[in-house]
C-alpha cells in the first residue's frame, strides 16, 4: 500500500507515519516545519494546482488528511483563515484524490457536536456551536459527498511524547509545569475523551486491513474532565498532584464555548475488534514507551 499523509509533520502525522512506514510506502507533506526523517514534500494545501499534481504524481491508495487550523479560539476570532484552510484545503486534496481514486482518510472532532446529548454515535446529527466545529463538518460533508472512498477520524484530546518541532498536548504541558514546581491550573467543567495517538494509528491500520468505510469515533474510553485527567496524570508520572488547581471554563477569556461531546467508539470496537486505551492505560504506555 502507497500513503500519502498530508499534514505529516504535526503529532498524529508523524505516529500513523511510523506505524505504517515499515510495511508501506509512506510520504509526507509538511508545510514549515521540514521533517527530518522519510520521503517529504513541502506543500500549502490552499495551493490548488500544486495539490492536485502532488497527488496525482504519488497515485497513493490513501491520502491521510491531516492539515487543519485547529485553535478553536483562533478560528473564531479569524473565520476567514479557519474557513480558507479546513474547507477550501480540503476541497483541493478531494480533487486530487478524484483523479487518483485514492482513499482519504480525514481526521475530525467532536466539536462537530454541540455536547447537550449525554453519548454521541456516529450517525447523531452534527450540531456544532463554534466555527471549527463548523469548518471541520463542512470538509466531512465535502469528503462524504466526494465519491472517493473515505474514511472520517473522529478523535479528542490526542497526547503522545512529541518530536522538538511540535505543539505540546494536555499530558506534556502538566508533565514539564509541574516538574518545575509550579503551579497549573486545570478545569473541572470540560469533559473529553483523550486519546492515546499510536491507537490511532493501529485503528486506522485495522480498518484498511477490514476495507471499512465511513465515519469512526476513534476516542479513549474515559469521558473524563481536565482536573481529573491531571490528577491522574499526575499520579502516574509521581509529581505533585496538589500543585494542581481546579478552576471553571467562566473564568477564562474565550473566544467561544466548548462543547463537552462524549464519543461513543462502541461502532469501532465492533468493526474491527479494537478500543483506544483510556487515560490510565494510555499514560502507562507513554511511560514504557520513554523507557
Amino acid at each position: 500500500m502507497k500513503m500519502l499523509i498530508v499534514g505529516g509533520s504535526g503529532m498524529i502525522g508523524t505516529k500513523i507515519h511510523d506505524h505504517f512506514c515499515n510495511k508501506n510506502t509512506v510520504e509526507m507533506t509538511y508545510l514549515t516545519h521540514k521533517i527530518p526523517f522519510g520521503t517529504i514534500h513541502q506543500l500549502d494545501i490552499l495551493e490548488r494546482e500544486n495539490t492536485i499534481n502532488l497527488i496525482r504524481k504519488i497515485n497513493p491508495d490513501v491520502v491521510v488528511h491531516n492539515t487543519a487550523l485547529v485553535s478553536v479560539d483562533l478560528c473564531e476570532t479569524d473565520k476567514n483563515l479557519a474557513n480558507m484552510i479546513n474547507v477550501e484545503g480540503t476541497k483541493n486534496v478531494i480533487e486530487g484524490c478524484k483523479i487518483t481514486n485514492s482513499k482519504i482518510v480525514f481526521i475530525s472532532t467532536p466539536l462537530v457536536f454541540n455536547g447537550e446529548k449525554d453519548e454521541y454515535v456516529e450517525n447523531d446529527a452534527p450540531s456544532p456551536i463554534s466555527q471549527y466545529g463548523i469548518t471541520k463538518l463542512e470538509g466531512e460533508k465535502l469528503i462524504e459527498k466526494s465519491g472517493v472512498p473515505y474514511l472520517i477520524l473522529r478523535t479528542d484530546q490526542p497526547y503522545c511524547w512529541i518530536e522538538t518541532w511540535q505543539h505540546t498536548n494536555s499530558v506534556l504541558r502538566l508533565v514539564d509545569t509541574l516538574k518545575e514546581k509550579k503551579t497549573l491550573r486545570e478545569i473541572t467543567d470540560w469533559y473529553n475523551n483523550p486519546t492515546y495517538v499510536p491507537d490511532i494509528a493501529i485503528a486506522l491500520e485495522k480498518l484498511l486491513e477490514n476495507e471499512k468505510n465511513g465515519i469512526y469515533h476513534v476516542v479513549g474510553t474515559d469521558f473524563i474532565n481536565r482536573f481529573e485527567w491531571g490528577l491522574i496524570t499526575s499520579e502516574l508520572f509521581g509529581l505533585d498532584k496538589k500543585l494542581l488547581e481546579p478552576i471553571t471554563s467562566d473564568s477564562l477569556d474565550l473566544a467561544v464555548k466548548r462543547s463537552n461531546a462524549n464519543l461513543s467508539n462502541r461502532k469501532l470496537v465492533e468493526d474491527i475488534g479494537f478500543s483506544p486505551k483510556g487515560v490510565k492505560e494510555g499514560i502507562q504506555q507513554m511511560l514504557k514507551d520513554k523507557k
